[in-house]
């Protein structure tokens, strides 16, 4: 079965979740299979190909599901991975970053001392919505002294604009819907 049917056959959508209005599009049913685990970190790592993304020092994904995929990508790849959490979950030194998203606000933060300064980081999320989570990601990594070299997201919510909120961020997405 190609990459494309397990997408189509192992995501759902979920209506109204987690407030009422939103579509969630649930991709763990996805990453449960081994195929389909194997064929995302497969499909991701070929847009890396295409963009141009290499000489990768580390692979930052964002909480949670970037956690799955970019931890996959990180070790496919050889490099190391960078954790991207929700506010108040990291010990140490953190710096951290508050956003919008389609349904509230948050904060977003990133342990100072995980990534040397100048090191080239691929950033990593299961969907792109509207842009607010990725571009305080990326915020984030260079406010840590990171070169991040572009996004890399499973799913892209083509009709919420995300990619209009991170001008000058290279942008791949495995599939838009």
């Amino acid at each position: 079965m190609s990459f494309d049917e397990l997408l189509h056959r192992r995501m759902r959508t979920i209506d109204n979740w987690p407030m009422q209005g939103v579509q969630f599009r649930d991709i763990m049913p996805l990453l449960a299979d081994p195929e389909g685990l194997r064929g995302c970190v497969s499909a991701m790592r070929g847009c890396m190909a295409l963009a141009g993304f290499d000489d990768i020092h580390a692979v930052a994904g964002i909480e949670a599901r970037g956690f799955i995929i970019g931890s996959a990508l990180a070790h496919d790849l050889g490099v190391g991975f960078v954790a991207i959490r929700k506010a108040g979950k990291l010990p140490g030194e953190v710096v951290a970053q508050a956003y919008e998203l389609e349904y509230g606000t948050a904060t977003l933060e990133v342990q100072k001392d995980l990534v040397q300064v100048g090191a080239r980081v691929v950033l990593v999320d299961d969907v792109l919505a509207t842009g607010g989570t990725a571009r305080a990601a990326a915020a984030l990594l260079d406010a840590v002294g990171a070169q991040v070299v572009g996004l890399i997201t499973l799913l892209e919510l083509a009709a919420l604009n995300g990619r209009d909120r991170l001008e000058g961020l290279p942008i791949e997405s495995v599939r838009q819907i």
